[in-house]
């Protein structure tokens, strides 16, 4: 990225928000993440406004307190750290807090909830990419559809391109002065490869309503193809969130014998049964072929330094588990 594709994004992300100089910024997200490095550091200190940095996010107890202390108005997280703060904070610790955007992974309801019930604060839902300088997308006071991901920021141009098997959302691909130069690669040091045409691929599937508003409906690398249906394991890993909303999971596909494809959970909850998931799904009116066959329970769910779930790791744990026989019934008997 050049200083130009940073200094752009941040005169979109300004022209959308209300920054100024009396603004105090609070961040505890790690510099190597696109997120911590750009949005919550670059812009706001460029800006002109004061930047409080904290070495951890995960230290759940503390954060909030120095929130307070700092009389920080703004302040950035992921779902997975901020229901880690809503959980241990006292009501009073986000007093001064004006803005809070959310990012990297999906904003749960429940994370929303009790934000706004405990604390008396809306979430900002956003959504960016590191090749974008980060963000694309964010919602703000004056655009706001719980749900969604807001409208992409201004001079961003998008192109929707259809992928088989997918009927709700197509793939996104994106050009505007905040895309990256490209890509340098190991083979060939030193040369930029920049985006074919102009446009990045996202590899994202989203959904655009009318009023431009954007909806994720998952990676395009993270659809399983089961008996030819496309499954989106995004879509499976928010059911499992309001099943088992204090805990970790990730879903991801391992091979079949039989159907090409199987869903695998791995979870941190401790007492996962296939009957749960079979009455869940029923309940919630998913389709039988969505059911994860295997469960694998972990102590501690492997993450990321932005809190997400690192699914590189998860996915050597399935390769691991490939001789578990703990499987779901045949789908023909779970509706029975």
């Amino acid at each position: 990225m050049s200083h130009l594709n940073i200094q752009a994004n941040r005169f979109q992300l300004t022209s959308r928000v209300d920054f100024s100089p009396a603004d105090r910024v609070f961040n505890a997200l790690p510099m190597f993440h696109a997120f911590g490095l750009t949005a919550a550091t670059i812009v706001p200190i460029v800006s002109g406004m004061r930047v409080f940095m904290y070495p951890s996010p995960l230290h759940y107890r503390i954060v909030p307190e120095v929130c307070y202390d700092t009389n920080a108005t703004i302040t950035f997280g992921t779902d997975t750290f901020l229901s880690g703060y809503a959980k241990y904070a006292h009501p009073y610790n986000f007093y001064s807090i004006r803005y809070i955007f959310a990012g990297a992974e999906k904003l749960r309801d429940d994370t929303r909830q009790i934000w706004m019930q405990k604390f008396g604060i809306r979430l900002f839902e956003g959504y960016g990419a590191t090749e974008a300088s980060p963000v694309l997308s964010t919602n703000t006071a004056m655009q706001y559809k719980a749900g969604t991901v807001g409208r992409l920021l201004p001079c961003i141009n998008y192109q929707l391109r259809p992928v088989e098997g997918i009927t709700e959302g197509a793939r996104l691909y994106i050009s505007g002065p905040n895309v990256m130069m490209g890509y340098m690669f190991s083979h060939t040091p030193g040369e930029i490869q920049p985006p074919e045409d102009g446009w990045h691929d996202t590899g994202d599937i989203v959904a655009i309503d009318k009023e431009g508003y954007i909806t994720i409906k998952g990676r395009a690398k993270r659809f399983a193809k089961i008996a030819g249906e496309m499954i989106s394991l995004m879509a499976v890993e928010n059911a499992l969130y309001t099943l088992w909303p204090e805990n970790q999971h990730a879903v991801l596909c391992a091979p079949d014998a039989y159907k090409g494809e199987q869903l695998v959970l791995v979870t941190n909850y401790k007492h996962a049964e296939k009957k749960h998931l079979i009455q869940h799904f029923k309940k919630q009116g998913l389709a039988d072929i969505a059911l994860p066959r295997r469960i694998i329970i972990l102590d501690k769910m492997p993450v990321l330094g932005s809190g997400k779930v690192d699914y590189q790791a998860v996915n050597v744990i399935i390769d691991n588990h490939q001789d578990d026989n703990d499987t779901v019934e045949d789908e023909n008997d779970m509706i029975e």
